[in-house]
């Protein structure tokens, strides 16, 4: 299920007298420290008590924190960005990249090269945070929200409401920017995969060598939606053997007898780079006694296999897809 982030955060600050600090944090894509160290420095803590040494903050006070992090990710210090924020300053100014700080007016007309925002659309909420925290490269905010959303959802739901929309976001803001922005997606890149790999459970038993099979074709180098599906497949007690990027024909040949795996899905995120006679190929790889043989089946995953129908080798449009198509055959 996904929700408009707007919708949620003034609803959210409404309800119950406004958001906690650890809530806020949340939303933003900052440590709870950062606004409470924003709230000391800079005055920019919630306007009302609601009561006692609780603290809660209400759709503007928020509204407040979201223009000083679109302001300090422009590059302005965070005390004029705390400022601007005050004044009610939107954030679509650019910081002055020598001598004096612009003015209130200026600031308030002319637009920002660095173009921080997101097209996220609808989305959850999480997606806003997480977007935020790899734009500013910051390690502790990112590593906590991508831990979070695994555990609240689940690999797969954090995967395909989290932290592929976020990806997919960034991905089109690099494209629109030239080569800007490609350190914010190998920084966000990398921390998925590492994130991937924590919540990842210990390889599940031999199950009489039902074994998954996963590798990228070669000439393919994505291998972040392979990650996500080897820990959900282990999530699952299902053993896998990953291979990663760009395996070698041979190589990919060699795994397959090595292994004897009831399935092989096959990576491809380009045209370029999917073939169909490798897919027949690997699917026509036969092992065992005489009399018992057998041959996997072949998963062909990932949009470069659009439109090029193998015989016998289903397609999974995505990864619940992809674990349920595994499912279907090593379980049964």
């Amino acid at each position: 299920m996904s929700v408009d982030n707007n919708d949620v955060d003034h609803q959210g600050a409404s309800r119950g007298g406004g958001l906690t600090t650890g809530e806020v944090a949340r939303r933003l894509g900052v440590a709870p420290t950062t606004v409470r160290s924003w709230d000391r420095r800079y005055g920019l803590g919630p306007t009302a008590h609601t009561g006692g040494r609780h603290r809660r903050w209400t759709a503007e006070d928020v509204a407040r924190l979201e223009r000083m992090c679109a302001l300090t990710a422009t590059g302005y210090p965070p005390a004029e960005a705390a400022r601007l924020a005050l004044d009610g300053v939107e954030p679509n100014v650019s910081p002055a990249r020598t001598g004096p700080s612009p003015s209130r007016s200026e600031a308030g007309t002319r637009r920002s090269r660095a173009g921080t925002g997101f097209r996220l659309g609808d989305v959850r909420q999480e997606c806003r945070g997480v977007a935020r925290a790899a734009l500013r490269l910051d390690t502790f905010a990112l590593d906590g929200m991508l831990g979070a959303a695994i555990e609240e959802h689940g690999l797969v739901a954090a995967w395909t409401e989290v932290i592929m929309p976020t990806l997919q976001a960034v991905g089109r803001k690099w494209e629109s920017s030239g080569e800007r922005y490609v350190e914010v997606e190998h920084f966000l890149s990398w921390h998925v995969s590492c994130a991937l790999r924590r919540y990842t459970p210990p390889a599940a038993a031999d199950r009489a060598r039902a074994t998954t099979v996963l590798a990228c074709v070669p000439g393919e180098n994505h291998t972040l939606p392979l990650e996500v599906l080897t820990a959900a497949l282990a999530e699952r007690g299902l053993p896998v053997h990953m291979f990663g990027g760009a395996l070698p024909v041979e190589s990919l040949v060699a795994a397959v007898r090595r292994t004897g795996p009831l399935v092989v899905g096959l990576w491809a995120q380009s045209r370029t780079t999917a073939s169909r006679p490798l897919a027949q190929h690997v699917a026509g790889i036969e092992w065992g006694v005489r009399g018992a043989r057998r041959k996997p089946v072949v998963l062909t995953l990932g949009p470069g296999w659009a439109g090029q129908t193998v015989p016998g080798s289903p397609h999974p449009p995505g990864l619940a897809a992809a674990v349920a198509a595994v499912e279907s055959v090593v379980l049964r």
